[in-house]
């Protein structure tokens, strides 16, 4: 008589090999990166939509980081960079594909990308996607080392030409990168200066495509979520 444990196996493996659409995708890990003064709440949309499209929430890093109540305290060093950090650790050690994605908003963007370079971990990085970034600095801070007034406008913040900034130039932070940009973001283009260089400062150098939007600051995270999982798939 045929073994009742080794009859249910072989169902099992049968099963298995016939109805694969029920089985989840490998997808890379995904990490989410807030802005300056916000909270990994302000990525429930993309959460959302991530979740959708069948990514597993252990998959998902939303790191918190930098002061709620003082945002001109928050720069690019220190106790800000160590959440990011450890997200950027934890996501690379859980992706079924050794790989992950790196979506980063407003400071957020920045400062991801900092830590990219910093853990030397561009090669695990599939696709960065940097929305309302200021890749280029801010004007509202002034130009390095003039006018600089805080910390998030100081060396190791976003005025025009600081060291953090020039950091970035030049460097891949991903195997693919995208912006996300808008001109009437009313923080990016304080008083209508959008560009550094005549390149809108969102822009990421050497990036593989920018999407552009009549939106605010705000709404380009919180409006593109369908556009932000598309361009990691």
């Amino acid at each position: 008589m045929m073994d009742t444990r080794l009859f249910k196996l072989g169902v099992a493996a049968l099963f298995c090999l016939m109805t694969p659409g029920l089985f989840a995708a490998c997808h890379n890990s995904v990490v989410l990166v807030h802005g300056n003064t916000g909270s990994p709440s302000d990525f429930d949309n993309t959460r959302i939509e991530l979740l959708a499209r069948g990514y597993p929430a252990g998959q998902i890093f939303a790191p918190d980081w930098g002061s709620k109540l003082c945002a001109a305290c928050n720069d690019h060093h220190g106790s800000e960079e160590i959440p990011v950090a450890e997200a950027i650790a934890d996501a690379v050690e859980a992706s079924c594909t050794g790989k992950i994605d790196v979506i980063g908003h407003s400071m957020g963007a920045t400062l991801a990308a900092r830590q990219i370079m910093v853990l030397e971990a561009s090669a695990q990085v599939d696709t960065f996607v940097g929305i309302a970034g200021a890749f280029r600095g801010l004007w509202s801070c002034g130009s390095y080392p003039f006018n600089v007034m805080t910390s998030t406008c100081g060396a190791g913040g976003l005025s025009v030409n600081s060291p953090l900034v020039n950091s970035l130039k030049g460097q891949h932070f991903a195997a693919r990168m995208y912006s996300m940009k808008s001109w009437i973001d009313q923080i990016n283009c304080a008083g209508g200066l959008c560009t550094v260089g005549g390149v809108h400062t969102s822009s990421i150098d050497g990036e593989d495509g920018s999407l552009s939007y009549a939106l605010g600051h705000f709404g380009l995270l919180s409006q593109t979520a369908v556009d932000q999982v598309d361009l990691i798939q």
